[in-house]
């Protein structure tokens, strides 16, 4: 029975899949199923191999402590696994409320823990220095998951190799800002203050992107908590090095022997005082992390599937406010990094000094931070574009050139029209093609998250002049058909078959809202005999743009409605533009938001829908790849679709470079002379 009932969920249709994702992301942000981070029951190995980069994670069930969670996260080029503490304090009230914690501060709940750390920039552990700030997104249901490791009902699947499995989740890597940690759930007793027990209460996290910098002290000694003095502090199962024990004639004691079903040993007050520092620091050398102190922040203990586990203690309050005493307070990350190694060069012995002073480099090398570049400058530069079809001088509308736009238009479908659009806007937007060296001079990892910030704005810029530069292009093809009204219609009827494929095949909210705009400008929407014939010879065209495209464009803009996330390549992101940049951006009507009615609830909808682009910038990306993979591109539609093509075509080489808003005034003059040689005004007198 149970095989035929996981047969029957990996068989499931792509679309009913995707439908159940969708559903699962819409649930409240209180349930961890709502956040793509969270992977479910998933084996160890699967996670390690998701994780592919230095602060990648994701978040999955413990499959040996059921009802707890794992952040599985990659740092310093290692796979790492932490749990989360949880711990139940008594009010003042007498009432007892559960709190978060890794170490040392504790929260009322798991976000407010997460955005203190972010916030501070603190590092996860102090022994482990792991930050965290790329989400791994799944792309499939909870449920198939766990069908396709037979995981479904607690049963430990064998180890899966990423390459073997169904669709795309094992391939998928997102890297955007935000959201994600867990930790282990601990309770706190009286007589020992880190009892473990097995609670089932579930919290999520959210958090937002992180550098590495500026990462704060940590440097207050942990209580004296130890599983065996002889354990290392901190390590890593590939980071043995079995040659330097056997060099030093001492065998360590394994942190992996130790089940996680066996009890911890736990110091209270009658306890005996911790061995001294020089025999816990034996096992040194056989690790990554030398211990300096007796006292760990981090015991490892082992997962019986594959080897062990970090799992965080959380510090004393009379420890955490008295300084270490090892060392000085140091003024930046580096020099803390300095302290520390001359630390541990005191326990390694002297063949260890070179391969120290090697980590040291690769850390400083690795930690080193960049400040965000501030753009100053458009990534569109018309004057030194090459163009295929553009000489080196153009003028404004150039007939040759314009001969040749509307032929590349006509001779392909509307699919392969959508397709050379979305890949143009997508990188135009650093949805996709972003490299590791623009992330770095970002500060972020995609461009959905850039434009909410502060120093993303050129990039705003850069996406309003694109949606009007396309917009205006659009309104040229239709305006300047000189044949026939129903070549014309036609046109138009084309015109509105790529918006919907815009919206409903690739997911392109930025180019539906840029063709639509098209299509309700002034100078198009007058033609009343060319739209008369489109209702008699294309009556479906018609009545798709008035009665779905329309209503569903003006709900976008209201923001009372939004298109599926697993479907979206392109979020509406012209109304959030339009509020950050309202000095700039140019509006021939007024925006939603000012009207009296609902003009509040209007731009909370709008800034609420912020958080969701920048949230899902990896989603987005992910999306894009599935809608755009084995699309091979004609170079000449692709110059079609590019701005600075656009921007050639529209204005000439020299009225390329002029400013924004005279280039736009002038060119609604010769828009609306277009339309009214194409259909003359009716005189009053004539009538």
């Amino acid at each position: 029975v149970q095989f035929s009932k996981e047969k029957y969920i990996l068989d499931s249709s792509p679309e009913k899949l995707h439908k159940e994702l969708e559903e699962e992301l819409k649930l409240s942000s209180t349930d961890l199923r709502s956040h793509a981070w969270y992977h479910g029951r998933i084996p160890r190995e699967v996670s390690e191999s998701l994780v592919q980069r230095n602060g990648d994670f994701l978040i999955r069930d413990s499959l040996t402590s059921l009802g707890d969670y794992v952040l599985t996260c990659r740092w310093r080029n290692e796979p790492l696994h932490f749990k989360i503490n949880k711990v139940t304090v008594k009010s003042s009230d007498g009432h007892t409320r559960v709190q978060y914690l890794f170490e040392q501060e504790s929260f009322d709940n798991v976000p407010a823990l997460v955005r203190f750390y972010v916030g501070n920039r603190k590092a996860i552990s102090e022994q482990s220095g792991a930050i965290v700030y790329c989400p791994i997104n799944r792309t499939f249901p909870l449920r198939y998951l766990e069908a396709s490791y037979g995981l479904a009902n607690g049963k430990h699947g064998g180890a899966h190799s990423p390459s073997t499995q169904k669709g795309g989740h094992i391939k998928r890597r997102s890297i955007t800002m935000t959201d994600g940690l867990t930790a282990d759930k601990i309770t706190r007793a009286e007589g020992c203050p880190t009892s473990v027990s097995l609670p089932h209460h579930r919290d999520i996290i959210r958090n937002c992107a992180v550098s590495v910098d500026q990462i704060q002290d940590l440097h207050s000694p942990m209580s004296p908590i130890s599983e065996n003095p002889a354990s290392p502090a901190y390590s890593t199962v590939t980071r043995l090095k079995p040659h330097a024990c056997q060099a030093s004639g001492i065998t360590p004691a394994s942190p992996v022997i130790r089940r996680s079903s066996e009890p911890q040993l736990c110091h209270g007050n009658n306890s005996k005082p911790l061995p001294d520092p020089a025999h816990s620091s034996h096992s040194t050398p056989c690790h990554g992390y030398a211990r300096a102190s007796p006292s760990p922040s981090v015991n490892s203990y082992s997962d019986p599937d594959t080897g062990h586990y970090c799992q965080l203690h959380p510090t004393s309050p009379i420890g955490r406010d008295r300084p270490a005493h090892d060392t000085k307070p140091t003024k930046s990350y580096v020099e803390r990094l300095k302290v520390e190694e001359g630390q541990r060069g005191t326990v390694e012995n002297s063949s260890g000094e070179a391969e120290a002073g090697q980590r040291l480099k690769a850390e400083l090398d690795f930690m080193g931070f960049v400040p965000p570049t501030m753009e100053t400058t458009s990534s569109f530069n018309p004057a030194a574009f090459q163009s295929l079809l553009i000489p080196l001088e153009n003028k404004p509308l150039e007939m040759t050139v314009l001969k040749k736009v509307k032929e590349l238009l006509a001779e392909v479908d509307v699919k392969t029209l959508a397709k050379h659009i979305t890949k143009v806007d997508c990188l135009v937007a650093r949805i996709l093609g972003v490299t590791v060296e623009m992330q770095r001079l970002m500060g972020v990892s995609s461009g959905m998250e850039l434009l909410t910030l502060p120093h993303g704005h050129q990039l705003r810029l850069d996406l309003l002049e694109r949606f009007h530069t396309m917009s205006i292009m659009i309104a040229v093809d239709i305006l300047g058909c000189t044949g026939s009204t129903e070549e014309r219609a036609a046109l138009l009827h084309k015109t509105i078959q790529l918006a919907a494929e815009l919206k409903s095949t690739m997911g392109n909210m930025f180019s539906f809202a840029a063709v639509m705009n098209a299509l309700e400008m002034t100078q198009i929407a007058r033609l009343e005999q060319t739209w008369m014939v489109l209702r008699q010879r294309h009556t479906e065209g018609a009545i798709l743009y008035e009665k779905k495209l329309k209503p569903f464009l003006k709900n976008l803009n209201e923001g009372k409605e939004g298109p599926p996330l697993t479907n979206t390549t392109f979020p509406h992101i012209i109304p959030l533009v339009t509020l950050l940049e309202r000095d700039e951006a140019l509006t021939e009507s007024p925006e939603p938001w000012e009207a009296t009615d609902n003009g509040v609830e209007v731009v909370m909808a709008h800034l609420e829908a912020a958080r969701m682009v920048a949230h899902h910038g990896g989603l987005y990306h992910t999306n894009a790849e599935v809608k755009l993979q084995g699309f091979q591109g004609r170079a000449e539609l692709l110059e079609v679709f590019s701005t600075e093509f656009q921007l050639r075509l529209l204005w000439g080489s020299r009225g390329a470079e002029s400013s924004q808003a005279e280039r736009y005034e002038k060119f609604d003059k010769v828009l609306t002379a277009l339309s009214h040689k194409l259909e003359p005004a009716v005189r009053f007198s004539e009538l």
